[in-house]
């Protein structure tokens, strides 16, 4: 048998491939692992949320059965009021589908608008798992380098624009640079998708750590636009459900119905439980939610106020938020191969920006997102210590060392 179909268009999965680097590796109490590569909730979702799942595997029995394709629609229903809240607009259920993850989000949502052959515009440094879909998918991703401040620019989107082009995607709060993008920006990518007929996917897995009190944007409140935006959502980082897969796309009611013919090959429904907790999530802990919220906060507060001392030897915050830093480190000479070196010397695992980034953008070498959001504000502090070590002995040169 030959292995060799749309999958060999792709590297390994990034995490997968920096987990190999902990083989062989063993940590003294002195120097405890610390692990900023994955961007997703380490702990279990809260007491309260535990106990009335076991209530739901124990006394519901349609938890353990196929449902609807496109989810629940107490589920659908309260995500679209909740929508509603956040951005002034006026969603409902036929807004709404349930996917198995954000990551199934974004993919059925390229299969409503590719096909083989067509490309989108994905601002660079990028989430990896969206290019890695489209190439298995067969389209054409042009990347969009970020500027100076990891912000693309509407004026060269607009230039990037051919024939088959289908989409802009943006992530916002952003993987990997945790930059928030400004609404005004958000507006001008609405506005160039809408004046040139194509869609802009805009992935929100992050919103519910923005820094803003309101909206983050006023693009739903447009009574057309459905005709140009699809917005991405994760329940994931909210109520720690990772394990669960439960992610939403928000839609036109035309563009759910074709995601419900995509859902039902390859799911045919999400998981019952992980939708029931996340309904019970939107009932019961947005409170919680919000102290989740203030606490990431504080944590990139921390990170942006104790990173001084790296200026000093060489580094550069480049973006902070959500739960992310971005940052530029001054082992040149080693390039990409700092993270897997940095782990050996100081027990910190961060991932590369080459993970993040087409072949191309040559600056991702010398790059690193570190997700802070999973360690405690003491040990982000012992994490800006460590990486002053670490340059110490694998940079003396550089700058402060």
């Amino acid at each position: 048998m030959t292995i060799g179909g749309i999958t060999s268009t792709v590297s390994a999965p990034p995490i997968m491939a920096a987990r190999q680097w902990l083989r062989g590796l063993s940590f003294s109490q002195d120097r405890p692992f610390i692990d900023v590569s994955q961007a997703a909730p380490t702990a279990p979702p809260p007491l309260a949320m535990r106990q009335a799942m076991s209530d739901m595997v124990l006394s519901h029995d349609d938890t353990h059965l196929y449902g609807p394709i496109l989810g629940n629609a107490d589920l659908r229903n309260a995500l679209a009021q909740h929508w509603n809240r956040s951005y002034g607009c006026d969603a409902s259920m036929e807004n709404v589908a349930i996917t198995s993850g954000c990551n199934q989000a974004f993919c059925a949502a390229i299969a409503t608008l590719c096909v083989d052959g067509d490309d989108v515009i994905l601002p660079a440094p990028w989430y990896f798992n969206h290019d890695m879909w489209l190439r298995m998918a067969g389209v054409k991703t042009q990347a969009l380098i970020c500027d100076k401040a990891l912000l693309p620019d509407p004026e060269r989107a607009a230039l990037m624009i051919g024939p088959r082009t289908k989409a802009i995607i943006l992530v916002s709060p952003n993987n990997p640079c945790g930059v928030e993008y400004p609404a005004t920006l958000l507006r001008a990518f609405y506005d160039l998708c809408q004046s040139r007929g194509i869609a802009l996917i805009v992935d929100e897995t992050y919103k519910d750590f923005h820094s803003a009190d309101g909206a983050p944007h006023d693009l739903m409140q447009d009574d057309r636009w459905g005709d140009t935006l699809i917005t991405l959502y994760s329940f994931s980082k909210a109520y720690r459900l990772t394990g669960h897969r439960v992610g939403a796309v928000i839609a036109s009611p035309a563009q759910i119905k074709h995601i419900e013919k995509f859902l039902d090959t390859v799911t045919i429904c999400p998981a019952q439980l992980g939708q029931k907790a996340a309904l019970w999530g939107l009932e019961h802990l947005q409170d919680w939610v919000a102290s989740e919220r203030r606490a990431t906060l504080s944590k990139a507060k921390v990170m942006r106020d104790g990173f001084a001392p790296l200026s000093d030897h060489g580094w550069r915050l480049m973006g902070v938020g959500a739960y992310f830093a971005y940052v530029e480190h001054p082992m040149t000479h080693l390039g990409s191969k700092a993270a897997p070196a940095i782990l050996q010397d100081q027990s910190v695992l961060g991932l590369p920006g080459t993970f993040f980034a087409p072949a191309e953008m040559s600056t991702a070498e010398n790059h690193l997102r570190l997700a802070f959001a999973n360690i405690d504000e003491k040990t982000i502090e012992i994490l800006v210590d460590r990486l002053i070590q670490a340059t110490l002995r694998l940079a003396p040169d550089a700058k402060g060392a």
